[in-house]
């Protein structure tokens, strides 16, 4: 199996997060990288693509629409996916909504296989840190992700 994790972060949280992630990903290569670094070649013969971005206005981050849009659906008919964002629970975030099912959104409509559902991790306030127990709980979030 070879997965990949692609994520953008502002201050470090998400970037955290999807290292957990990748971290606890088992059964093959795994790779992490930030979305502006992912190009065709890092797609290619991927079994697993997980991905991931701050929740900024109820959407996720530029770089990582930018990624969503690049990506082909010939790139990812078929692999499975998975989706996270990471968020805080102010009144206005819960009023626009969160990142992670809009990203899974785009996936799936690419022909990704959603193997979970888009995943939310917490931060305190806008520049973190994340909230105590959120590395451990993305770490067990992405061995669900392993195959069996």
């Amino acid at each position: 199996m070879r997965a990949l994790v692609v994520y953008d972060s502002l201050y470090g949280n998400t970037e955290e997060i999807a290292k957990a992630i990748g971290g606890a990903i088992t059964g093959g290569e795994v790779s992490v990288l930030r979305a502006g670094e992912v190009g065709p070649p890092e797609l290619e013969n991927i079994s697993l693509l997980v991905v991931g971005a701050p929740t900024q206005g109820g959407r996720a981050t530029e770089a990582i629409r930018d990624f969503l849009g690049r990506v082909s659906k010939a790139e990812i008919n078929g692999v499975d996916a998975a989706a996270f964002d990471t968020r805080h629970t102010s009144r206005m975030t819960k009023i626009f909504g969160y990142a992670a099912g809009k990203i899974a959104g785009s996936l799936k409509k690419k022909g990704a296989n959603l193997v979970a559902e888009p995943e939310g991790f917490f931060v305190e306030g806008t520049k973190g840190p994340l909230t105590e127990g959120e590395l451990e709980r993305a770490a067990d979030w992405g061995k669900g992700l392993s195959p069996d």
